[in-house]
């Protein structure tokens, strides 16, 4: 059982190889992972026949299809995509900037759902790009409220590093960003992911009044002015609370006059 788990962990790591890579060499693996080429050799050889990995002509290999198929049934049954649609469409049109969904994943966020915008100058992001916890204002406001001993556990094990030039990266003025964002309902960064991009976010909470989600909308940091930072604000908050109810949330309105 043990060699079983071992052989599967490393399988893994080949494939968490591919999330940085799109086409990679049996030579490439072995380097990248440190696992002995005779190793690699049988584990590339079970995942090829397996289809989770596809070999071209030039005996490069990337994913294969099969993860595909996985995917979409993950997007489909990952219901509150589909619930958020109609309230990401409405924000997104009537604010004209980005809309995510973003949930957590262990110690990360990661957007499950993505609105582009029309405006020739955006940020450019992706359905399955991940954070950490600490860092962006759809990551933040997922740590804001989870439960308490889960966001201690987290923090006391972390070791903020600088993403970007505004980054939070003090455990002291990270405490104080969480417990703002708590009392206020939403979450706001600056150049913390990218350089010169701004997040704005909000808690989606389900039936049990467990926040599920974080809607956010971001672009770059010069349409977030102080001037307009009251009324996104509100129409985020709004956004997520419409979201929530569909969900079954019964608890009150948000207050929209945040400063």
């Amino acid at each position: 059982m043990q060699n079983k788990n071992k052989t599967v962990i490393r399988s893994m790591d080949l494939l968490n190889l591919f999330l940085a890579h799109t086409k990679l060499s049996m030579n490439d693996m072995i380097r990248l992972s440190g696992i002995p080429k005779s190793s690699v050799h049988r584990m590339i050889g079970s995942l090829t026949d397996m289809g989770l990995l596809h070999r071209d002509q030039d005996g490069l290999y990337s994913l294969g299809l099969l993860f595909l198929q996985f995917g979409n049934l993950v997007a489909e049954r990952l219901d509150i995509r589909h619930v958020a649609a109609p309230e990401m469409q409405r924000l997104r049109d009537d604010i004209g900037e980005a809309v995510h969904l973003a949930v957590r994943d262990g110690d990360s966020s990661m957007y499950v759902e993505k609105l582009d915008t029309d405006h020739p100058v955006r940020l450019y992001t992706k359905i399955g790009r991940r954070a950490p916890l600490y860092a962006g204002a759809s990551s933040r406001i997922l740590l804001a409220f989870m439960p308490k001993e889960e966001q201690d556990r987290y923090l006391d094990e972390i070791e903020p590093e600088p993403i970007g030039i505004g980054t939070i990266v003090s455990k002291p003025l990270l405490r104080e960003a969480l417990a703002r964002s708590q009392a206020s309902g939403y979450s706001f960064s600056r150049s913390e992911l990218e350089n010169y991009t701004a997040e704005l976010s909000a808690p989606v909470f389900d039936h049990t009044g467990t926040m599920v989600a974080g809607l956010s909308i971001a672009g770059p940091e010069g349409r977030f002015g102080e001037d307009c930072l009251p009324r996104l604000i509100g129409k985020v908050k709004q956004a997520a609370y419409d979201i929530s109810l569909k969900l079954g949330y019964a608890g009150p309105p948000p207050l929209l006059d945040s400063p």
